[in-house]
């Protein structure tokens, strides 16, 4: 089999790809998730409850659909990255990369000697499926797909330095942690904090390099799509089911007692 990931060559070749992101971190929700036409779906391991095998879970869950998955990692640590690899995730977004040499170390964590530093394990894993594919170790590090996430003043700082790094494929700009680190916790929306993510995005662009974010409001995705932002996701799980659910209460109960029920649209998912 050729090494082949439909994610990474969309973004290769400038197609934009709107996500989902899941949180739910619940197996079936991904397999819903993935019947619903969205081009990728991203587990997420930093700010949802997954573990190793959940995550498992979740790529088997969407295996047999079209949607694409990212995995995002709790952090960028060598042996959680190789453990992630070899369940079969092509797909890594990781969190908090402020440095060129962040980022070079993670590339080197994706792949095997003598390009990096990946043990060589896949005999027993998923990724290979369990050694039925006696061409994984010659396609596996051009299979892989790395995204790094920009969210802090330093990595912004950084940006150009992190975009030429060979093997990085995207960088994704985090929002809610970005708006924290310029002094705006909790504001995404911030015009001072929307001018960087816009300057961030003309630069990644520029880069080469494919450029994403989170946002749940569509007005915002709309306008990082017409900056060349190739891959975009729109919404996450568990706030579309918390907000579909409070409504369908209020219209038979009345108003929520629940405090914080309402969340501007702009702060919503964005992280």
């Amino acid at each position: 089999m050729p090494a082949h990931n439909p994610f990474k060559a969309a973004l290769a070749a400038h197609r934009p790809q709107v996500g989902l992101w899941l949180s739910m971190a619940d197996a079936y929700m991904a397999e819903v998730s993935a019947t619903t036409g969205f081009d990728w779906l991203l587990i997420d391991g930093e700010h949802a409850p997954n573990d190793l095998r959940s995550t498992l879970a979740a790529l088997q869950a969407v295996a047999p659909h079209p949607a694409q998955p990212v995995v995002r990692a709790v952090n960028g640590e060598t042996a959680l990255i190789k453990q992630l690899l070899d369940i079969g995730a092509r797909n890594l977004l990781v969190p908090m990369v402020d440095t060129a040499d962040q980022a070079r170390a993670l590339v080197s964590a994706t792949r095997y000697p003598p390009r990096g530093i990946r043990g060589v394990g896949s005999a027993v894993g998923r990724a290979s499926q369990w050694s039925a594919r006696t061409d994984y170790l010659d396609a596996a590090d051009d299979e892989v797909c790395l995204l790094v996430q920009a969210e802090t003043v330093q990595a912004l700082g950084n940006l150009a330095q992190i975009c030429a790094v060979d093997g990085v494929h995207g960088v994704f700009i985090g929002p809610a942690d970005l708006a924290a680190s310029m002094g705006h916790r909790g504001k995404p929306g911030h015009p001072e904090v929307q001018a960087a993510i816009e300057s961030a995005m003309r630069t990644i662009v520029a880069s080469g390099k494919a450029a994403g974010t989170l946002t749940s409001d569509p007005k915002l995705a709309r306008r990082y799509l017409e900056l060349g932002c190739t891959f975009v996701a729109v919404g996450v799980d568990v706030l579309l089911y918390a907000s579909a659910a409070r409504k369908l209460a209020a219209d038979f109960l009345g108003a929520p007692a629940v405090a914080g029920a309402a969340v501007a649209p702009e702060s919503r998912g964005a992280y």
